[in-house]
């Protein structure tokens, strides 16, 4: 998609069209990648502070998995773990100048995707696929068709909170410094810096970037739990 608020192509490689999303998402995995491999290469019994906090927010993805899926389903925990760190930094790294991965649809409906298929294939996994099956005319086998409907949107709702929350804080964002701009230039010329922008917009930002980013990431991640422990117990 390009113009507009959509993600504009960066280049191409073999006539296949490399978009800002894409290239902000190999970016993030990369610089987390890096900074899994530095981290856990030398772990120690006595930790030092970076150990410390990685090991805090390892016992805090794990407790959480433990709280909301319960102990049986621990397993689950890297997986929420590596989702709930990809998005807080998705949803994040617009304070650096990039746009974020999940202002792009196709990344949160892929997402929403492999929450999907993670449902299913645990709760038949789970009950078996004729129990699995059975489970969706309960409690009355006339609810079967509002009960597949339920299902089937659940990942649409998933994706497009995650990306109706962040385009939107995207797109206000635009609208405010476009305003500024225009406002800085009508108070000291048209020639004139756009210093407006340079310290009003902070506040805003750290609402859409810092706090809503970081809530959807939990939020997402916290819905991936559930119904998937839904779908197995």
């Amino acid at each position: 998609m390009d113009g507009g608020f959509g993600p504009t192509v960066v280049f191409e490689i073999a006539g296949i069209q490399v978009t800002e999303t894409v290239t902000v998402t190999w970016f993030i995995m990369a610089v987390l990648t890096i900074f899994s491999v530095l981290v856990t290469r030398n772990l120690k019994k006595v930790p030092g502070p970076v150990q410390s906090i990685v090991e805090t927010v390892v016992e805090a993805i794990n407790n959480l998995t433990a709280q909301t899926m319960g102990e049986d389903k621990m397993g689950f925990a890297p997986y929420m773990g590596t989702l709930l760190i990809y998005l807080a930094v998705a949803n994040l790294i617009g304070l650096i100048g990039m746009r974020p991965p999940t202002a792009d649809v196709n990344t949160t409906m892929s997402l929403a995707m492999m929450t999907f298929v993670l449902i299913h294939i645990n709760g038949a996994r789970s009950k078996g696929i004729g129990g699995y099956l059975k489970s969706f005319a309960e409690p009355l086998a006339p609810l079967l068709p509002l009960n597949i409907i339920g299902e089937l949107a659940n990942p649409i709702s998933l994706g497009f909170r995650l990306f109706g929350n962040i385009v939107g804080g995207l797109v206000i964002m635009s609208l405010v410094y476009g305003g500024l701009s225009s406002l800085s230039a009508s108070l000291l010329g048209p020639s004139a810096p756009p210093i407006l922008s340079a310290g009003i917009p902070a506040v805003l930002h750290v609402y859409f970037d810092m706090f809503a980013g970081v809530l959807q990431s939990f939020i997402f991640t916290m819905l991936t739990m559930v119904y998937i422990a839904m779908a197995m117990d």
